[in-house]
C-alpha cells in the first residue's frame, strides 16, 4: 500500500481517482489547490503525486519547480492536464515530473503511471532543474550552466534505456515500443500468448508488430 497524494482543483476528478486508488489497496489524501498540497507533502510525505498543471492560485508546474528549487522533489510526480501543450509536458518532465497524463485519463494509463511511479526509489532525490537521474555528467554540466540539456524521459527501472523527446515522433514511438516488447517478452519467457494478453494485441498482429520494429524473438526465451 502506498501513500499518494493527488491534487486537483475539479472535485469530480479528485473524487473519481480517490475511488479507483482506493481500489487498488492505497492510502489517498486530496488537495484542491497548491496550498492544500503544500501542507499535505509536509504532513504526510507521499511516495507520489499526481499533480494538476492548471489550477487557480498557484499552477501545478509553478508547485513542481518550487518542490524542486527547495529540494522537495524527493518523490515521483506524474503530472495531469487536459490542456496542457506540449511545451508545457516537456518543460514539467525537464523540471522533475515522471510522466504527463492526459485528461480525460483512462484507466489503464492511470494505474500504469501509477504503477511505474512506485518502482522508482523514493529513497534517492531527484535533482533538480530537470537533471534527470542516471544522465552523464556532461547532461548535469549543461543545466548547471544555463544551456539546454537534451530532454530525456526516464522510463524507470524496467527499461534498459531513455527516449529522446527531441526525436523525431515516429523514430521516438518505435524506440519505445520496441523496447516496451522486449521488457514483456523477457518477462513473459518468450511467450508470445501470454505478451498477446498482456499487451492487448492479437497473437497475428503481434508477430508482424515485432518483425516491423526488429524485435529478437528468441531474446527472452527461457535457457536461450
Amino acid at each position: 500500500m502506498a501513500n499518494i497524494l493527488v491534487v486537483d482543483d475539479e472535485l469530480g476528478i479528485r473524487d473519481l481517482l480517490s475511488e479507483i486508488l482506493n481500489d487498488e489497496g492505497h492510502q489517498i489524501e486530496l488537495a484542491e489547490n497548491a496550498a492544500q498540497a503544500r501542507a499535505a507533502r509536509q504532513r504526510s510525505k507521499p511516495d507520489l503525486v499526481l499533480l494538476d498543471i492548471w489550477m487557480p492560485d498557484t499552477d501545478g508546474v509553478t508547485l513542481l519547480k518550487e518542490w524542486s528549487a527547495t529540494g522537495l522533489l524527493t518523490m515521483p510526480v506524474i503530472m495531469m492536464s487536459g490542456h496542457a501543450t506540449i511545451d508545457t509536458a516537456v518543460e514539467a518532465t525537464k523540471i522533475g515530473a515522471m510522466a504527463f497524463l492526459e485528461k480525460p485519463i483512462t484507466l489503464q494509463k492511470l494505474l500504469k503511471a501509477v504503477e511505474l511511479g512506485l518502482t522508482k526509489s523514493v529513497s534517492r532525490k531527484l535533482p533538480p532543474l530537470g537533471v534527470q537521474v542516471g544522465l552523464p555528467e556532461s547532461t548535469v554540466e549543461a543545466a548547471m550552466t544555463g544551456s539546454t540539456p537534451p530532454v530525456i524521459v526516464d522510463m524507470g527501472p524496467q527499461a534498459n534505456q531513455n527516449f529522446l523527446l527531441e526525436k523525431p515522433l515516429r523514430d521516438a514511438r518505435d524506440e519505445f515500443e520496441k523496447a516496451y516488447f522486449e521488457f514483456h517478452l523477457a518477462k513473459e519467457g518468450g511467450s508470445m500468448t501470454r505478451v498477446a494478453e498482456k499487451t492487448g494485441l492479437e497473437r497475428t498482429h503481434l508477430y508482424r508488430k515485432l518483425k516491423q520494429l526488429g524485435v529478437d524473438l528468441t531474446r527472452g526465451k527461457r535457457g536461450t
